[in-house]
């Protein structure tokens, strides 16, 4: 779809703002995928967007394995003290199954997208598997049981990449063409520890799911130009990236066929800047990337709740207006 699309596509990752719209609460949109479905829903109909996304909500998987999560009414869950403190622990603990606590939310969400009378690309939302690891022991120590406890990081990671193999597999019968695959704390890492506790991991989820239909677009907010090789290991070939990458110059690095996505900055860009520096902003981008048909405009993460509409109106009109 994007290196045939006649025109550059907008694709921000952005769900919660459309809670300004359906006036819901944060805490009922990642509990209840009816609310989920209408706030991306009102979005798509102001937008008229090619693609429709479930909410990214990193905690979910992490529920599903037993951690425990803090919510309140208006702030996106967070996973809240340790599941995971040694190697016993590790293999211990239980694999969940597709669907457990609130991952039910997202895949139900996305059989509610499908059914949409335009048929826009539905996206599901997940975590990738050293992030959830990370989130399994606390990302602080997931850095450091890279150099001290390997075996422990690989025990962990074994079986969240078994439970999000079976998770993408759930997404693609609910309808997804795929997912978007949310993997930041890989990007902390050096690109060998990446390429070791996060490509090694991811290759073998992307030949499990590689139908020629089902796409991994892999997130990582926090990977430089120095990570790009090593993420490259994972065979995918969508990448989205945040604000620290250099998009013009991973550009030049990738081939022709690899996809490239990113990368306003969602806070400092599309939540605090007028809407005027938010079109140059996205003219500025374009600019940059217009030798490449194989980019993506998008935010370089999720787009929080509290972004005002009428930047995400510069937005989009800005795109528009560029060929």
């Amino acid at each position: 779809m994007v290196l045939g699309a006649a025109r550059r596509l907008a694709m921000p990752i952005a769900v919660y703002p459309g809670l300004s719209l359906t006036g819901a609460k944060v805490g009922d949109m990642v509990t209840r995928p009816q609310i989920q479905f209408e706030a991306q829903r009102a979005l798509h109909e102001r937008y008229r967007t090619p693609v429709v996304l479930s909410a990214m909500d990193l905690s979910a998987e992490a529920e599903a394995f037993g951690c425990t999560i803090h919510f309140s009414e208006n702030e996106i869950p967070s996973v809240t003290g340790r599941l995971v403190a040694d190697l016993e622990q590790a293999k211990k603990i239980s694999v969940p199954r597709p669907g457990d606590c609130r991952t039910a939310v997202s895949l139900e969400t996305v059989r509610s997208l499908r059914q949409l009378p335009d048929k826009p690309l539905v996206l599901g939302g997940c975590i990738g598997p050293f992030s959830l690891a990370a989130r399994l022991v606390g990302v602080s120590e997931a850095m450091k049981m890279t150099l001290t406890e390997p075996d422990l990081m690989h025990t962990l990671l074994e079986k969240c990449a078994a439970f999000l193999t079976d998770y993408l597999r759930a997404f693609r019968q609910a309808g997804a063409d795929g997912v978007l695959m949310a993997e930041p704390a890989a990007g902390l890492l050096s690109p060998r520890g990446l390429a070791e506790f996060s490509s090694a991991y991811l290759k073998p989820i992307g030949q499990a799911l590689a139908d020629g239909h089902f796409e991994i677009i892999l997130h990582n907010c926090a990977a430089k130009t120095l990570h790009l090789s090593a993420m490259l290991e994972t065979g995918l070939k969508t990448f989205h990236f945040g604000a620290p990458m250099d998009i013009p110059a991973a550009l030049a690095k990738v081939p022709s066929d690899v996809v490239l996505c990113g990368n306003l900055d969602p806070t400092a860009v599309l939540v605090q800047l007028p809407p005027a520096e938010i079109s140059a902003r996205v003219r500025a981008l374009l600019a940059a990337t217009a030798a490449h048909p194989n980019f993506v405009l998008s935010s370089g993460c999720d787009v929080p709740p509290t972004t005002p509409l009428v930047n995400l109106d510069a937005f989009y009109a800005a795109a528009r207006k560029h060929p």
